[in-house]
């Protein structure tokens, strides 16, 4: 009932913010998201049946067979089990990534996930330990393909995943729904962020666009470019990312005479970022920067997960970004309501009691 409930809500808060806006007419751990080319991985629409023995084509082009429903899942990648979490498929969870105590999504909505045997990371991935799980499916991220097919040397079917970009991440969730029978789930969970990201465009339809520097985790000189998930979610929330035109596919290193030049009306600092809103206030080389002038700078929340990062619930970085641009057409009341009903429809946890 709490999560029929809870759905209801998400669909009242979606009209309406529509309503709103028609009035106005490495490691596991990466937070970097370059927008890469993958194979499509083959999947049937989110909601159709689901029958085994079930052959996919996973996010590295390659072709899995799953005899039967799995019951048992290993996922070696924070994306993954966050999603195997949001399609409510926690309880199959026999084996995670490393460093799982320390993230806050799994101690609010499955704190029992943070015992479970750890699987290693990309870089020391322990494939002993996993085959030893005897998972009935493994998932991966994509620099583990050597690992995914030694398992399925084990006869262990393991797919690799790559939710690098929202359509990637799309693809993944659609992927790993197919594999673990879960295709309703999947299918609220794409509702859900469509639903906000046509939300947002109506609400924010003819308004001006602000220009938006994004700095990084490790340096207020480090910034997403174009081709970075960062940057779209700049793009959905009524921005204007000043590193657009910068290709790199990773955090480019910029200088404070190339920052003062796109002299930016405001300053996104990561979710994680290792210095304060108040560094950058009082960084003197900044001083005739607009967003310093205006107190225009903020940081990306960082309560349970990381918004500016590709997860499911990545969609509430833009909604929140958004109240922060044009706070007249998407309020605050609004914001916290939707991020409310994404965490209590998909999670199962209070985000404002947190």
């Amino acid at each position: 009932m709490k999560r029929i409930f809870s759905l209801v809500l998400a669909l009242a808060l979606a009209v309406s913010l529509t309503a709103c806006g028609a009035a106005r007419e490495e490691t596991l751990e990466s937070t970097a998201a370059p927008v890469t080319e993958t194979a499509q991985p083959s999947v049937e629409a989110a909601g159709e049946a689901v029958s085994y023995p079930l052959t996919v084509v996973d996010q590295a082009g390659r072709e899995v067979t799953i005899e039967s429903e799995p019951q048992t899942i290993v996922s070696g990648y924070y994306i993954s089990t966050s999603l195997v979490l949001a399609l409510g498929q926690g309880d199959k969870l026999v084996g995670v990534e490393a460093k799982a105590d320390t993230r806050d999504i799994y101690r609010l909505s499955a704190p029992e996930i943070m015992e479970l045997p750890s699987v290693g990371t990309a870089k020391e991935f322990d494939l002993e330990g996993c085959a030893a799980l005897d998972p009935d499916l493994v998932i991966l991220p994509l620099k583990l393909a050597e690992a995914a097919d030694s398992l399925a040397e084990l006869g262990i079917p393991a797919i690799l995943v790559n939710p690098e970009s929202q359509d990637l991440l799309n693809e993944a969730r659609d992927l790993m729904a197919q594999c673990l029978n879960c295709t309703d789930a999947a299918q609220a969970l794409a509702d859900f962020t469509a639903g906000q990201e046509s939300n947002l465009s109506a609400a924010l339809e003819g308004a001006e666009t602000p220009t938006v520097y994004l700095a990084g985790n490790s340096s207020l000189l480090s910034t997403a470019g174009g081709a970075m998930y960062q940057s779209d979610l700049i793009t959905m929330a009524g921005g204007q990312n000043v590193a657009q035109d910068l290709e790199d596919s990773y955090w480019v290193e910029v200088s404070y005479e190339q920052l003062l030049a796109w002299d930016p009306q405001v300053i996104l600092l990561a979710s994680d970022a290792q210095y304060t809103v108040e560094d950058v206030l009082a960084d003197e080389n900044l001083a005739d920067c607009t967003a310093v002038k205006n107190g225009a700078v903020y940081q990306m929340p960082n309560k349970a997960e990381a918004w500016d990062s590709p997860v499911p619930g990545g969609i509430l970085g833009a909604v929140w970004l958004a109240g922060q641009l044009h706070p007249d057409l998407v309020p605050a009341q609004q914001v916290e309501e939707t991020i409310e009903a994404f965490y209590q429809t998909f999670y199962g946890f209070s985000y404002a009691q947190a």
